[in-house]
């Protein structure tokens, strides 16, 4: 199984862990990191990870989250179609940078894109190429 992690979902462990959701998508994308590790899923990375993860103020942030490219199977570069399917998804309204997050997943024949941007999963149900998830929900449907 591919999945495709955007920037929110391994900046999550980051963020404050004083709220309930936050705690449990972090340690479920943990849960995911460790599964990757060990060779259960296959990991997609991008041209986008690289570029927004690049904007990281937080060096050491910055620096944890690019070792994880090392254990990607596939790093997915800018192409036409990838811009193609990007415009398609911005036309349904979705974010640009995030528009450009999922065609790469889409690109790489992703089977799940895993965020925890609010904006994104209040409109996957537009998404029809991959299926667009939280890490949470991810571990119930995979587990299940």
């Amino acid at each position: 199984m591919k999945i495709y992690l955007d920037n929110c979902c391994f900046n999550r462990p980051y963020d404050d862990q004083s709220h309930l959701r936050i705690r449990l998508e972090a340690e479920a994308k943990l849960m995911i990191q460790e599964d990757i590790r060990n060779g259960h899923f296959k990991l997609v990375w991008s041209y986008m990870l690289d570029y927004e993860n690049g904007k990281n103020p937080f060096r050491e942030r910055r620096e944890q989250i690019s070792r994880w490219k090392k254990y990607a199977t596939e790093d997915i570069i800018e192409t036409e179609t990838a811009l193609r399917l990007a415009t398609m998804l911005l036309d349904k309204g979705i974010r640009k940078i995030d528009s450009l997050h999922v065609a790469c997943a889409i690109e790489s024949g992703a089977d799940y894109f895993l965020t925890t941007d609010d904006g994104i999963l209040k409109k996957s149900i537009r998404v029809e190429q991959v299926r667009v998830t939280n890490p949470i929900e991810f571990i119930k449907e995979v587990a299940a």
